[in-house]
């Protein structure tokens, strides 16, 4: 007797062939039940190299053509964030689930429109908050949930890089809304809120530490965007996080750090401690830091996992796109904070119910 033969995969088409395509090829590979049947790059030179790198065998410049194809089940949006709202509800208005990359868009007007094209399309609009789906995040989700750290006062998120130096793009006013924070803060905003509920209340200070810029390829760019800031939260009750964003360390973060300090104990992600540690000698019985054992996969796998399942109707539609709006909305207002010196209170009371 023959074995049943299983779903069918689904076909992806990757829309943008920057560095954020390699995490998103391999991370539909290593998910398993899609095949990555298409790249596109504005630049068909560029297409056909990073197709070739990425062992995609079919490249386009005009992602119209991956839209207008009945093969293509879902689409990546991986493009500069100012092409955002225009490829993303193109792609819902062709039927094709979205897999949009952060930050999901130019302002919350745009989210706002990508949002009402996704509740109109017969596909699922998803918003790529990868951070998420690392394991120790899920860890640390499901200490808070058990209470083992007690209430929380305060909590730090550190996210910090170089800097990209892989496009000039990122510093270019015409093509992003803003620089750390939008490219890199929105993360740490999004992880706040999944772990810790809605931001309340937003007050920061921000810099351009360095001006001028060094490109791999030699270039040499120069911007006006914010490269450092250091915002302050309100969450719930009279928990306040802090969150520190840097585009100019040299070393630069392992993606995120974050600590978190309750009542009763105290955990960080990502630190010199390793990816989770958590000092709670009531829950433990222990006076001592104790590191939990995670599940190890493929980087990106049970990210890209869980949007297939979505893909395929296994699971509910989640809460990121309304979460893409808000992380937007907070970066709004350390913009407008920074800018007036004053705190500046948002309307976000519903944190992921939102959705």
């Amino acid at each position: 007797m023959m074995a049943e033969a299983g779903p069918a995969p689904i076909r992806v088409a990757v829309i943008g062939g920057g560095f954020i395509a390699d995490y998103h090829v391999n991370g539909l590979r290593a998910a398993g039940g899609a095949e990555v049947s298409a790249l596109v790059s504005r630049s068909a030179a560029n297409a056909a190299r990073r197709a070739a790198e990425l062992g995609v065998t079919r490249w386009e410049t005009d992602h119209r053509r991956v839209l207008d194809d009945p093969g293509i089940d879902a689409v990546v949006v991986a493009t500069p964030d100012d092409t955002h709202a225009s490829v993303a509800t193109d792609a819902l208005a062709a039927g094709k689930a979205v897999l949009l990359q952060k930050p999901m868009a130019l302002n919350a007007a745009e989210c706002r429109a990508i949002i009402a094209a996704g509740k109109a399309s017969t596909a699922p609009l998803t918003v790529s908050f990868m951070h998420r789906y690392f394991p120790e995040v899920g860890w640390l989700k499901q200490v808070l949930a058990e209470g083992s750290l007690g209430p929380i006062h305060m909590v730090r998120m550190r996210n910090a890089t170089p800097g990209a130096d892989w496009n000039d793009w990122f510093y270019t006013a015409d093509h992003v809304a803003g620089g750390v924070v939008m490219q890199l803060g929105v993360h740490g905003i999004d992880l706040i809120r999944h772990l810790f509920g809605p931001i309340s209340e937003v007050s920061a200070r921000m810099t351009t530490a360095r001006p001028e810029r060094r490109l791999k390829d030699g270039r040499l760019v120069r911007s006006r965007l914010e490269d450092n800031v250091l915002a302050t939260y309100q969450l719930r009750g009279s928990a306040m996080a802090t969150h520190e964003m840097s585009y100019t360390e040299v070393q630069g973060c392992d993606r995120f750090r974050l600590e978190v300090y309750g009542e009763k104990g105290t955990a960080w992600l990502r630190t010199e401690r390793g990816a989770a540690a958590l000092f709670t000698p009531a829950a433990t019985g222990r006076e001592e830091w104790v590191t939990p054992r995670l599940p190890s996969e493929p980087f990106g796998a049970a990210h890209h996992r869980h949007w297939l399942s979505i893909v395929r109707g296994e699971s509910p539609r989640d809460d990121t796109p309304e979460a893409g709006l808000v992380s937007i909305e907070v970066a709004e207002a350390i913009y407008s904070a920074s800018a007036s010196g004053r705190r500046e209170t948002l309307a976000d009371a519903t944190g992921e119910g939102r959705s």
